[in-house]
């Protein structure tokens, strides 16, 4: 197996304390701190992540027993303050907190929630680097969405599986958990002997001792905290490479291993492609962790992992969620109202793929949404055009129909607009842009019309944003 070594690990948390201890050289204001932000008012979660810091990087060290659901935690925050802090938040849900130490020193906690509000020793100057660690133990929640689906920790035949999209991260380790606070990963999950843990990015480190096997994974690109996942069960776990060298990293329960063997080979071809459309790749592994039947009732985005219940694993699912590792993963929203830039790429990819693969053309399946005869379902058709794409009603349909299928179309009235040469190189020059980072609704539309060419596609774009974007129901023409 392909992996980094312990050197290049700590490489890359030495680099993010350098870089950090860099601004921290402007602090020492001697003025009195006050305490962080509980939420960052996000439209839609206003009380997820917190305000006053921002991590750098997150070394989490867990242990788990399926038997007993006990999963036991330290979570070691590299972060910086961007304000003086007499206080500052951490999201937590559940979980019984034993211990806080900030800089080394024992710090009071207080729990409210899902906040977990530290108080260290000595207050924190603005631009200043600090380590907190967590420790905490028990069973961790599953949480059940707006829209009923689960996340969280969920328990699954013979192990468990993490996802957090909106708000799962915060069932199983402490952090600042909004999109807009990305950070490094270390993640080192010990499980009873004959079990595997399988987490984001490359695996470091597999030893076994006293009946239990420890599992290193290093995450050395950003990533959101609900793009981190944990999944420990009986997996088959293989690694190969693309034609370019890519480690291809997959997990699948063994008993459907036969099952989802003729999708998996496809990942170096789709990656290749992907690739060719969207740029270079913004990571340094890829693959896929597929679960058992009814176990997960979705496929989610989890970095350099994406993670698929059987059911719902063909290719169509792997072209939509291996695109998000562009859209969404590298290029994260600022906030949940931005939802639809992950969405819409995703979904748009899907259908430029079955344009290149003999499918139907991207303008056949425009044109079926617009018709209304694209889904069996006549509701379904009319869910389309619920609301606008960049306006979500709650936080209960940031993941419906507008923000994926109308996300696609605004996708394609872009390259209507500027024709294909301009369109692919506004979708590769977002990427790039915006890489390893964080955008909005603002940051695109500004950047679609700087790029758009002359002033005649300028303006073909700008008229798209009121009826498609904003625009209340469905567009008059399409």
């Amino acid at each position: 197996m392909e992996t980094r070594s312990t050197a290049a690990r700590a490489a890359t948390v030495s680099c993010a304390l350098a870089l950090l201890a860099t601004v921290s050289a402007c602090s020492g204001t001697g003025v009195d701190g006050t305490p962080g932000a509980d939420g960052l008012r996000d439209p839609y979660f206003p009380k997820q992540g917190n305000g006053g810091y921002h991590v750098a990087h997150y070394g989490l060290t867990l242990g788990y027993d399926p038997d007993a659901r006990h999963l036991t935690g330290t979570a070691d925050i590299t972060a910086r303050a961007t304000k003086n802090l007499s206080s500052f938040n951490l999201d937590l849900k559940g979980l019984d907190v034993s211990g806080v130490t900030v800089e080394g020193k024992a710090a009071r906690f207080q729990r409210a929630g899902q906040e977990l509000r530290v108080r260290p020793a000595e207050d924190l100057d603005r631009g200043e680097t600090f380590r907190a660690t967590v420790r905490y133990s028990g069973t961790p929640e599953t949480i059940k969405d707006d829209d009923g689906s689960k996340e969280g920790w969920l328990k699954t035949e013979d192990g468990a599986l993490a996802l957090g999209e909106p708000n799962g991260s915060m069932a199983w380790f402490p952090g600042n958990h909004h999109p807009s606070d990305k950070a490094t990963y270390d993640i080192q999950v010990t499980v009873p002997k004959g079990l595997k843990a399988v987490s984001n990015g490359e695996l470091t480190r597999e030893s076994t001792k006293n009946g239990r096997t420890t599992f290193a994974w290093h995450s050395a690109e950003p990533m959101a905290s609900y793009l981190a996942t944990v999944a420990v069960g009986d997996f088959e776990m293989k690694t190969s490479t693309t034609k370019s060298g890519l480690p291809v990293i997959t997990a699948v329960t063994r008993d459907e291993a036969k099952a989802s063997k003729k999708v998996l080979a496809k990942i170096p071809d789709i990656m290749e492609w992907e690739e060719y459309n969207f740029g270079p790749y913004p990571f340094s592994s890829t693959g896929a962790i597929v679960a058992r039947e009814g176990e997960v009732g979705y496929a989610l985005e989890t970095q350099t992992r994406p993670t698929f219940p059987i059911e719902e694993f063909d290719t169509e699912t792997l072209v939509h969620e291996l695109a998000h590792q562009w859209f969404g993963d590298s290029v994260t929203p600022k906030t949940w109202q931005d939802m639809w830039l992950n969405e819409g790429f995703a979904t748009y990819a899907e259908w430029l793929y079955a344009e290149d693969h003999g499918g139907d053309s991207a303008q056949d399946t425009f044109d079926a949404l617009y018709e209304g005869d694209y889904f069996e379902d006549d509701e379904d058709n009319e869910a389309v055009w619920a609301f606008p794409p960049a306006k979500p009603t709650s936080a209960e349909h940031i993941s419906d129909s507008p923000v994926y299928e109308r996300g696609g179309m605004i996708i394609h009235k872009i390259r209507q607009a500027v024709g294909d040469d301009t369109f692919y190189d506004i979708v590769q020059g977002w990427a790039k842009a915006h890489r390893h980072g964080n955008a909005n609704t603002k940051d695109f539309t500004e950047y679609v019309e700087e790029h758009a060419g002359g002033d005649g596609a300028r303006k073909k774009v700008a008229a798209i944003w009121g009826d498609w974007l904003y625009g209340e129901g469905k567009p008059d023409k399409p």
